[in-house]
């Protein structure tokens, strides 16, 4: 429920304080008070899009603010707590819009930063607005469609999900199913290619990094003379040549330098620890001098093994330059093909598969089609005679809705009906649909009509907690005793859930609970006070609750144009006596 709305800069309101009770709150005032700019700040605050030209002349940025009850609406609490946001210990949560008059506009949620979509998002579970442009939508097929679904009750909008699931899965199930007939050539040819290319790994037979040894393996055994001769020298060096003369080497100089350092090892322990490595040394030189000469006596030339090993490496070299830089590459590659095969040769299996499901689901789209359709022809004659009804109340005695439900060419993810709302006008006319036959007074009742027939089905049938409604200038073109009639069905709504209209019936205004008047008056521009001053005098709009005489007066001013007319004051009274004895 909205409780208040606080407006700065927004067109031609400077700053005003927009106290929103429960039930029926009506807004009244002058032609070009700024009535509608109220409604601008709060379809604002409900994600609606933000025009820079609305910000006042002058003014850097317009601020809406509105603080909004949320204790009965826990997914809108759920929502402001995902964005970040908080709801205040009573229960409201404040929304905050901000439109720079050169920029862009900023959201604030329960003193979050959040995009303006995230607004748009908790705006269905808040507010419901009508207007014109809302009743240009009541005329339209899928609106009049919406309207009866609602109307039929939570057993309805199962059948309904349900539809909607079996839709979402058939749609998807087509286009898997159109996806591998329109590529079942492309899907063979691919198999095709895959089962070569496996078939040559499987030839080939590479092992895990094969090809890293075979490579060393040739740069080996292509350099066996470079290899015998390093190796040779570094033997010499380390150990020396037996076959030749003694000679100083690694492991005599060290031998030698540890025997004398052992010589004199008993009168500084600091020597004996050094020979003591020395002996290290001398173990590790006499090793790598083994490890060496082994190396000589195995280094052989092998002329065949060379020979095999380039043509293994070549055999190798088909594999990676088709699929992969480096034989694990290709192992790897082997592996996804295979995969990949299974899954393409398994597109028969899932074509029939996905085709008998599709059946199945084509069956359970006829049965919930026909329960549907059902479901609607009885809300139809249900609805029909609920707004009738109303419609009798608002000085259209002689008119009726007829809702018609019928097959529609196509179907689609909410059924197979197409749902149109006529007029009967009179007693005798033809039905016309609402789109063409209604004028906009007449448009307007028939919406207030539903829209209490509506209401009273939710919270007759599910006691669901009903969003508020504004309905801007509802009552246009309506006068005399329909007039009153729309202010008492404003007023039994608002029995229901809460109510804001701006109107300018006083017929309408009298069955307020609260009743707001928005007033212009001309303020002094920014100066000294001197005539430069007064010339730039601009128009200030404020927003107060009037009461008791005050109401009176208000009431008498919309009546006649004369506040202080005697005989528009004693029909003012008699509005007011009359509204609360006609609720």
């Amino acid at each position: 429920m909205l409780e208040e709305i606080a407006i700065e800069n927004l067109g031609v309101i400077r700053s005003a304080r927009v106290p929103v009770g429960a039930g029926l709150t009506v807004i009244t005032g002058e032609t070009g008070a700024g009535k509608t700019m109220v409604l601008t700040g709060l379809g604002l605050l409900m994600g609606g899009k933000a025009d820079p030209a609305t910000v006042r002349p002058g003014a850097s940025s317009a601020v809406v603010e509105g603080r909004v009850r949320v204790t009965d609406r826990p997914a809108v609490a759920q929502r402001v707590d995902d964005a970040g946001g908080q709801v205040d210990d009573d229960g409201t949560v404040v929304i905050l819009r901000t439109v720079a008059a050169e920029g862009r506009s900023r959201a604030h949620l329960g003193g979050r930063s959040v995009p303006q979509g995230v607004l748009a998002e908790i705006a269905d579970d808040l507010v419901t607005v009508h207007g014109q442009s809302d009743q240009l939508r009541l005329r339209t097929a899928s609106r009049q469609r919406v309207a009866l679904d609602a109307f039929a009750g939570p057993s309805h909008a199962e059948l309904l999900a349900q539809y909607r699931d079996a839709w979402t899965e058939r749609t998807a199930l087509q286009a898997e199913i159109d996806d591998i007939e329109t590529r079942a050539g492309e899907r063979a040819r691919e198999a095709e290619l895959l089962r070569l290319g496996l078939a040559e790994v499987e030839r080939v037979a590479p092992q895990p990094g094969e090809d890293v040894e075979l490579t060393a393996l040739v740069a080996r055994l292509g350099n066996v003379e470079e290899l015998r001769v390093a190796a040779q020298l570094a033997h010499d060096a380390v150990a020396g040549d037996e076959a030749a003369e003694p000679q100083e080497n690694a492991v005599v100089s060290v031998d030698r330098a540890r025997r004398a350092l052992e010589s004199v090892a008993g009168t500084d322990p600091a020597l004996a620890r050094l020979a003591e490595r020395l002996a290290e040394v001398g173990y590790v030189l006499a090793d790598v001098a083994t490890e060496i000469s082994g190396y000589v006596e195995d280094l052989a030339a092998d002329p065949a093994g060379l020979e095999s090993a380039h043509a293994r490496l070549a055999e190798l070299g088909t594999l990676t330059r088709s699929y992969g830089e480096t034989v694990d590459d290709v192992l790897a590659w082997a592996s996804d093909a295979g995969l990949r095969l299974l899954d393409l040769d398994d597109g028969g299996e899932r074509l029939h598969a996905s085709i008998a499901r599709r059946d199945e689901l084509d069956g359970e789209l006829d049965r919930l089609g026909t329960a549907i359709t059902a479901s609607r022809e009885r809300a139809a004659a249900e609805l029909a005679t609920a707004v009738t009804d109303e419609l009798r109340g608002l000085a259209m005695g002689g008119a009726s809705l007829v809702v018609d439900v019928e097959r529609a060419e196509e179907p689609g993810p909410w059924g197979v009906d197409v749902v149109t709302f006529s007029l009967v006008a009179h007693a005798g006319a033809p039905a016309r649909p609402l789109g063409k036959g209604a004028s906009g007074g007449e448009l307007s009742r028939v919406m207030l009509a539903i829209e209490v027939a509506l209401a009273t089905a939710a919270v007759d049938g599910t006691g669901q907690v009903l969003p508020t409604f504004v309905f801007d200038e509802v009552d246009a073109g309506v006068g005399g005793k329909a007039a009153v009639e729309v202010g008492r069905r404003l007023a039994s709504l608002a029995r229901r859930t809460q109510v804001v209209v701006v109107t300018h019936l006083a017929q309408v205004a009298a069955f307020a609970d609260v009743q707001l008047v928005v007033t212009k008056s001309s303020g002094a521009g920014p100066g000294d006070g001197s005539d430069a001053a007064d010339a730039s005098a601009v128009t200030v709009t404020g927003v107060r609750e009037v009461t008791g005489d005050e109401r009176v007066r208000e009431l008498a001013r919309m009546l006649s144009g004369q506040e202080d007319s005697d005989a528009a004051r004693r029909h003012a009274v008699e509005l007011l006596e009359s509204s609360v004895v006609g609720r």
